[in-house]
């Protein structure tokens, strides 16, 4: 039989992914997505623009990247507290959306004539992982008998992140407490 082929090109380096990443995302936090500059990233990452420009081909697809990325960084691990793992998520969310300028790029991602394609990405990495884990601390909580069985987890975990962006969009900080009162309102509204 013939020989396994090689790859084309180099091995990409996980190094250099991890430095542009993070460089990425401090940019993002101090300049938001229309200050993100390319060649500043590739700067700071060291390494150049080509590189970066073959991972990534677009700003927008390396501030996805950036931003999925941060969310896959030490989610909180499930406990048998499942009121407590929804605190948890949503002080991880918290600071996902912040430590990032997220918000700028969630915004983004609503727009008309925003490529499908990041759209999509943007929904698999960010939206859907961090929705299933809010909806399953509420299955848990109504496992536990702490929630109504009829409670409509499905909407209810789509209430957390529209709290914070209802907060930015009318121009004022969410509390410092916000994860817990978020929390204790999603859970007092899922109890029998």
């Amino acid at each position: 039989m013939a020989a396994t082929q090689a790859r084309a090109g180099r091995p990409r380096d996980a190094d250099i992914d991890a430095a542009v990443l993070a460089a990425t995302r401090q940019h993002l936090a101090v300049h938001g997505l229309a200050g993100l500059s390319i060649a500043a990233v590739a700067d700071d990452a060291g390494t150049t623009r080509p590189s970066l420009y073959r991972r990534w081909p677009t700003k927008l697809s390396l501030a996805v990247a950036a931003v999925a990325d941060l969310a896959e960084i030490d989610p909180p691990a499930p406990t048998d507290d499942p009121f407590e793992d929804l605190v948890a998520e949503l002080e991880h969310f918290r600071h996902c959306i912040t430590d990032a300028s997220a918000l700028a790029l969630a915004g983004v991602m609503l727009q008309d004539g925003v490529d499908p394609e990041f759209q999509r990405q943007y929904r698999e990495h960010l939206v859907k992982p961090r929705r299933a884990r809010i909806r399953a601390c509420l299955e848990r909580g109504i496992i536990d008998g702490q929630l109504d069985p009829e409670a409509d987890v499905t909407v209810a975990a789509t209430f957390p992140t529209g709290s914070w962006y209802s907060f930015a969009i009318g121009g004022a900080k969410p509390p410092r407490d916000w994860a817990r009162r978020t929390a204790t309102l999603m859970w007092l509204a899922c109890r029998p």
